[in-house]
């Protein structure tokens, strides 16, 4: 970790540093970087290195001390109040790929101590391993099963939020997009893992009572026309999610969902099924599951959290103890709010965004509010597609740390 007052002051740290690593009595690269981590408060000016080698290091140190970009450099500057803390932002289904947590299950013992936890709160409700459907062995079942990749997914967004926290980096607020509001909840302190892994088994086990019946589509269009279009099947379809200024979700029956996509593709509009849905979420056709909903959410106690909870059935801050069974059935039947709750958050002075998932899919509606807002925020990854390890975690907490956000570097030098 590197930084300065200024872009030369910045530049003139990589110099001379490079120079000592390159002298003939080099130091010990990871005694150089607790030495740099104890050196005093982090400037405005800040970059980090990430390397598995020497020459990986050096490499990017002198890019850095030559002004150019490489791959493992990340650099930013931070506002003169820095250590803030970044919303935790946790997405819904469409976020999951095979072997996506296999390199943290290796590597990091905080996420999968983690996702030990999680298969422990969730053993009651499930007849397969957790563990064993991450690492994708032989007769696990597929993650195309909505009873699977609900509490999968759930497991794996908690670990990431765990994962981000033992580096200190603490949520400001948290935000959940359908079934990732159970993990937002979890996260600032609402609900209990043993309740939260409940709803989120027992729900998705619900929803193979509607399964076949409908399709998800997301749409890049604004919601006025989205809404316009679909009077033609009113009742058929509705929105699903709102999640940017012109990226939203159509929800409902098979038959409609192929009309409704054949005059989308005549009028040349960009749209995609969402992946392993088989299922018509906040459509009409949840208000056949509502009773069990309610059952499987019933005797729940919502504790009132310290951290800000922004809800999407709302779309607004709200009091955590008011997240009670009916709640839950609400957030399975009614719109995603999500681009409404992001508004909130930004007029209430939130910056950063960090989703916790194994790829970022809510970023370009996030990034399309913030800007008709006439605002700016870092939205970060975690996780990407197919790239799932520590190298990438430790890329992402790095551009939180450039661009303000506190860090507790110490423990990457465990």
């Amino acid at each position: 970790m590197l930084s300065g007052r200024s872009a030369a002051g910045l530049r003139g740290q990589a110099t001379r540093l490079l120079a000592r690593l390159e002298s003939d009595a080099a130091p010990d690269l990871a005694e150089v970087g607790r030495s740099l981590l104890a050196g005093g408060a982090a400037n405005e000016h800040r970059a980090v290195v990430l390397g598995h080698d020497r020459a990986e290091l050096l490499a990017g140190v002198r890019a850095l001390a030559e002004e150019r970009t490489a791959p493992n450099v990340v650099a930013g500057r931070a506002p003169r109040q820095a250590d803030a803390r970044p919303v935790f932002v946790f997405p819904g289904q469409g976020t999951q790929w095979v072997g996506m947590a296999v390199e943290l299950l290796d590597t990091s013992p905080v996420f999968a101590q983690a996702i030990g936890d999680c298969e422990q709160a969730l053993s009651p409700y499930l007849d397969w391993s957790l563990t064993d459907v991450l690492r994708a062995l032989p007769g696990t079942p597929p993650l195309d099963r909505v009873d699977v990749v609900q509490p999968v997914l759930f497991s794996m967004m908690l670990s990431l939020a765990r994962l981000w926290r033992s580096f200190g980096v603490e949520p400001g607020a948290t935000v959940g997009h359908s079934q990732g509001e159970i993990v937002a909840a979890h996260v600032c302190g609402a609900l209990p893992l043993a309740d939260a892994a409940r709803i989120v088994a027992l729900r998705s086990q619900a929803l193979t009572g509607i399964r076949g019946r409908g399709e998800m589509l997301t749409v890049m269009a604004g919601n006025d026309l989205v809404r316009t279009m679909l009077a033609d099947w009113d009742g058929a379809l509705s929105v699903a999610a709102v999640n940017g200024p012109a990226t939203m979700t159509v929800s409902g029956d098979v038959g409609a969902m192929a009309e409704f996509g054949a005059a989308l593709s005549a009028a040349r509009m960009m749209r995609w099924r969402v992946p392993g849905v088989d299922f018509a979420a906040h459509s009409a056709h949840v208000e056949d599951l509502r009773e069990t909903l309610l059952d499987l959410a019933a005797g729940i106690e919502p504790a009132r959290s310290e951290v800000p909870f922004y809800s999407t059935v709302t779309g607004r801050r709200i009091d955590t103890d008011e997240l009670d069974a009916e709640y839950w059935y609400r957030n399975l039947r009614q719109t995603v709010r999500f681009d409404d709750a992001v508004r909130a958050l930004v007029a209430d002075g939130h910056t950063i965004f960090v989703e916790c998932s194994a790829q970022p899919v809510l970023t370009v509606g996030m990034q399309d509010t913030v800007e008709e807002l006439g605002r700016s925020a870092v939205l970060l990854a975690t996780l990407r597609n197919e790239d799932g390890g520590m190298t990438r975690f430790l890329t992402g907490l790095a551009e939180a740390y450039v661009n303000g956000a506190r860090v507790n570097w110490t423990a990457a030098f465990a």
